[in-house]
């Protein structure tokens, strides 16, 4: 789904808790449709909620209700094999046939489950049970936060392409030339498939508060601190700013070549179509 040869435009929702209802995000979504995105990927909240309740209805409710490519998201460390294969039927049943398959974050006060200790190990079993899926794999720029260094997170990601990734998803960044550093040691080691660049326009100050608390491998460069400092007590201009810097990264990534942009929307339809009408002259359709 996301091999092509001139680079594309994602984006990334979520699912909202069951308790709130579905009701915003398929407002969100459908204001989403007339912009065309290449692909849309569901989130899956690890060990919270029922997976088919939650990112394979929506995913249902994106390719088949408003047309749009999607991928469903699954978390490895927290499913049996018994719990993919009967989500793989699901979205068999639904014709979503691309997976992005993660570990997924482990929470201190819950054991993992035994039979997938990391994305490599649930790629292997989609490909033996599911050959007919595109399988889509996370990567990170800056490493994961749990390996002990670059070279160690690069080597894994080989293995996790050898497995049966046919492309692969970064995690956030906000330094374009850490990006650049990192496409070049996967060519050094091998990885060839493409490379889409996930980025994250930063609304609001609590906003990149939460994301420096939670993503602590990502480095803020000197001028992004800048505008969340000098625009602290200015919210409209933090907004303003904060898109302008998604826009310059986004331009500057498809100008060297970047296989595409995964927006990470937060489920808002204005910022994505904001960016959209800025940049979609550098997207093919």
């Amino acid at each position: 789904m996301v091999n092509r040869q001139t680079p594309s435009l994602s984006f990334e929702v979520f699912p909202p808790n069951p308790a709130v209802g579905n009701e915003k995000i398929l407002q969100a979504l459908k204001e989403m449709q007339d912009i065309a995105p290449h692909f849309i990927s569901v989130t899956a909240s690890n060990n919270k909620f029922n997976i088919e309740e939650t990112t394979v209805r929506l995913a249902d409710f994106i390719y088949n209700d408003l047309k749009i490519p999607t991928i469903a998201h699954l978390p490895a460390v927290y499913l049996t094999k018994d719990r993919v294969s009967h989500t793989l039927q699901a979205l068999d049943r639904v014709g979503v046939h691309s997976v992005l398959a993660l570990r997924g974050d482990i929470f201190p006060d819950v054991a993992p489950k035994d039979d997938f200790r990391y994305a490599t190990d649930l790629i292997a079993y989609i490909k033996e049970e599911a050959p007919h899926f595109d399988i889509i794999g996370a990567c990170y720029p800056e490493g994961h936060p749990d390996s002990p260094n670059q070279i160690s997170d690069i080597q894994n990601l080989k293995k996790k392409v050898d497995a049966g990734c046919s492309s692969l998803v970064t995690q956030l960044f906000f330094d374009n030339e850490r990006f650049y550093d990192f496409q070049d040691k996967c060519t050094l080691a091998g990885i060839e498939v493409p490379i889409h660049a996930g980025i994250m326009p930063i609304l609001n100050r609590n906003q990149a508060l939460r994301l420096l608390k939670t993503c602590e491998n990502i480095k803020l460069p000197r001028k992004f601190r800048a505008i969340l400092d000098k625009y602290e007590h200015d919210p409209e201009s933090l907004r303003a700013a904060g898109l302008a810097y998604a826009i310059d990264q986004i331009v500057d990534l498809v100008t060297h070549d970047a296989a595409g942009i995964h927006l990470y929307t937060m489920n808002n339809s204005a910022t994505a179509r904001h960016i959209y009408q800025a940049t979609h002259t550098f997207f093919d359709k």
